[in-house]
């Protein structure tokens, strides 16, 4: 398990608008809101590939050294349909290469990678990334230490960037996920 900790190089508390470096893939404007010092995105149908209302920024050269992306995840529904999820993706050149995510699994909310359930309703994500791997990590919002949720090698990319997103959403129902205090912590 590991502290929470690091140095802020960046923080987005979701106050009034956007800090610039901000993108959005397929922006639908009327599908996203800021409110209460958070983001709000509708859960749509769709796959990464065709996500909406994906928030992305660049990442960080992972040559200067470790650090951590961090987001906390609400569900405002709880989820119903399969893979419906939520959480940080990662890119390099436009295009999606892994995730760590909220998602419903068989009927069962859980972190991927790993699987691991999640029995409370919002979940702190933190994504570790280094020169040359990643290690996804979690825990509940008011605990002060991460279990590992997996790991893996991530080869040098060109491009690369960082999203918090949402989809495989309903198509016959709106359902709201809230994203709270994004940071990038130097580790």
């Amino acid at each position: 398990m590991s502290e929470v900790g690091g140095q802020v190089i960046f923080s987005e508390q979701f106050d009034g608008e956007l800090d610039a470096g901000w993108r959005w893939i397929r922006e639908d404007p009327d599908r996203w809101r800021l409110c209460d010092g958070g983001l709000e995105i509708m859960v749509e149908p769709g796959l990464a590939d065709t996500v909406k209302n994906a928030l992305v920024r660049p990442a960080p050269d992972r040559n200067d050294g470790p650090y951590a992306i961090e987001v906390t995840i609400i569900n405002h529904t709880a989820p119903k349909q399969q893979y419906e999820q939520g959480g940080i993706t990662w890119y390099q050149e436009g295009e999606p290469v892994f995730k760590e995510v909220k998602e419903l699994v068989d009927g069962v909310l859980c972190i991927i990678p790993g699987g691991n359930p999640v029995p409370t309703e919002g979940v702190r994500l933190r994504l570790v990334v280094d020169e040359d791997s990643w290690e996804a990590q979690f825990r509940a919002p008011s605990a002060t230490e991460y279990e590992m949720a997996g790991a893996g090698d991530l080869p040098p990319g060109e491009d690369e960037e960082v999203s918090i997103q949402c989809y495989n959403g309903p198509s016959d129902a709106e359902h709201w996920i809230r994203f709270e205090d994004f940071r990038i912590v130097r580790l």
